[in-house]
Order: structure tokens, then sequence, then C-alpha cells
């Protein structure tokens, strides 16, 4: 009897693991615009939740089952934060103020690839250039390691754009054709 029964914790926590990362991971493909991947794992997430709130509801009596699923939710979570960091879905706006204004940063960004606005800047301390580039997320780590390779003091704020529209650099981001 105890043996079924951590069989059945374990399935319970399993099934909400993956029930949950599907869960996460649909909700991204949706905010980010991607409705019909989304649709086809919302069909795949909700066979995994009713069949794991099933075996929570018919072993309701279990304390256990009902720890086993909320413990599943949590770690679900997570590992569909994770995974959909993998992806790397979408791009980034990255701005970056740098003190050195007369340094050749627009440049040595634009020959690695990257889309870079550039343009005079003043702050407390003085003249600044200030830069707006746009990558895929999936080049975001590298872009940071880069520009602070370039300019170790440089100020870099990124955000998602939610709409990228014109220039001559969209066609490229948009195929995903950013030279490395």
């Amino acid at each position: 009897m105890l043996e079924n029964s951590l069989v059945i914790v374990a399935i319970i926590f399993i099934i909400n693991v993956i029930y949950v990362s599907f869960f996460t991971i649909r909700m991204i493909l949706t905010l980010k615009g991607y409705r019909y991947v989304a649709a086809v794992v919302s069909m795949i997430e909700i066979v995994i939740y009713v069949v794991g709130l099933g075996l929570v509801l018919d072993n309701l009596n279990q304390i256990q089952n009902l720890i086993a699923y909320a413990v599943g939710y949590g770690i679900g979570v997570i590992v569909g934060t994770k995974i959909e960091e993998k992806m790397a879905l979408g791009y980034i706006t990255v701005n970056v103020i740098t003190k050195e204004y007369d340094r050749d940063l627009p440049k040595q960004l634009r020959d690695k690839g990257y889309g870079v606005t550039s343009w005079a800047a003043q702050g407390l301390e003085g003249d600044r250039m200030a830069l707006q580039v746009l990558t895929p997320r999936k080049y975001e780590l590298k872009l940071y390691q880069l520009i602070k390779d370039l300019d170790p003091k440089a100020f870099i704020i990124a955000y998602e754009p939610k709409t990228i529209y014109g220039g001559f650099w969209v066609k490229s981001v948009k195929k995903g054709k950013l030279p490395h």
C-alpha cells in the first residue's frame, strides 16, 4: 500500500511539473505572438492537467498528494522559465551609455553585425555617447560581454520591444542573420 502511495505521489509531482512547464511556455509564446504554436502547446497542456488533477481529486484524502501537486506546480514554473530562456524567443533592445564619447564603440558593434543607433548625450559629469542596439535574444549575453569588453564602464539597460518596424536592419534581424 505504501509503495502504491509513493508511486501516486511521484506521478502527481511529475505530471504537474510537466503541466506547469507547458503552461508557462504557452503563456510566453502567446505574449510573443506565436499564437498557433501556443494553441498546439495548450492542447497538450490541458490533457496533462486533467490527468494530474484527476489523480489528486481521486486521492484527495491523502495530504501528500496535495503537497506533491503544489510542489510540482512550483518546480514547473522554474522549469518552464528555464526552457523559455533556452528558446530565447524575440528580440531585445539594449541602451548603452558610455563615458568615453570619442570611442569607436558603434562601429565595433556594427562590425559584429549588430544594428546600432548612436547620439551625443549629456550626463551629470559631462558628454556621453548613447547607443541603442537591437539583437535577437539568443545573442543577448554575447552582446553584453562584447560591450563590457569594449567599455567596462558602460551603463547598460535592456528591454524587450513589443513592435519592430522599419529600418534597414529589420529584415536581417527577422531572418536571424546576425553574423557572429
